[in-house]
C-alpha cells in the first residue's frame, strides 16, 4: 500500500496467492503505522476479488476508509499501485525508496522528507493564535 500524498510505501505483504487475507494483512500494517482519522483515507484498487471481498469492504467501513474502485478497463484508481510494482523490481522499499530516493514530483524530496514537511506545516497551521489582540486605539 502506498500513500498517494507522499508516495511512501506504508505496507506490503507477500503470498503465493492474491486473497483477501493478504490485502487485510497489509491494511492492518498500514493502519498501525499511520495516524489517520476516519474519513481521511481512500483505498484505491482494481476489480480483483481480493479488493471487492466482503472481508475487505467490511473492514474498510469499520475503520472509516472510503473504497475507490475504477470502472473496468481504466487504470486511474490503480495507477499508483502498478507504478509501485515497477519500482519494487529495481529498488528497496525501506532501505532506499522511502528514506533516500528523491522524486521530482515531490520537489526533489524523499517520501519520508515530504511527509515530515507536510505534517510540520499542518501542525504549524493548526496552532491556535494565543497572542492577545492589540487595540486599534493606542493612547
Amino acid at each position: 500500500m502506498r500513500d498517494a500524498l507522499s508516495r511512501r510505501v506504508v505496507a506490503w505483504e507477500t503470498s503465493a496467492c492474491a486473497a483477501a487475507d493478504l490485502v487485510l494483512t497489509s491494511l492492518e500494517y498500514a493502519l498501525a503505522s499511520r495516524e489517520a482519522a476516519p474519513g481521511e483515507l481512500v483505498h484505491h484498487a482494481d476489480h480483483g476479488t481480493q479488493y471487492t471481498s466482503v472481508k475487505l469492504t467490511t473492514r474498510l467501513v469499520r475503520v472509516g476508509i472510503q473504497a475507490s474502485v475504477g470502472s473496468v478497463g481504466d487504470s486511474f484508481d490503480n495507477a499508483l499501485a502498478e507504478n509501485l510494482w515497477m519500482v519494487i523490481k529495481t529498488e528497496y522499499i525501506d532501505g532506499f525508496y522511502n528514506s533516500r530516493r528523491i522524486q521530482k514530483r515531490l520537489g526533489y524530496l524523499s517520501p519520508i522528507e515530504c511527509e515530515k514537511r507536510h505534517y510540520a506545516s499542518r501542525a504549524t497551521a493548526e496552532q491556535p493564535n494565543l497572542k492577545p489582540r492589540q487595540s486599534a486605539l493606542i493612547r
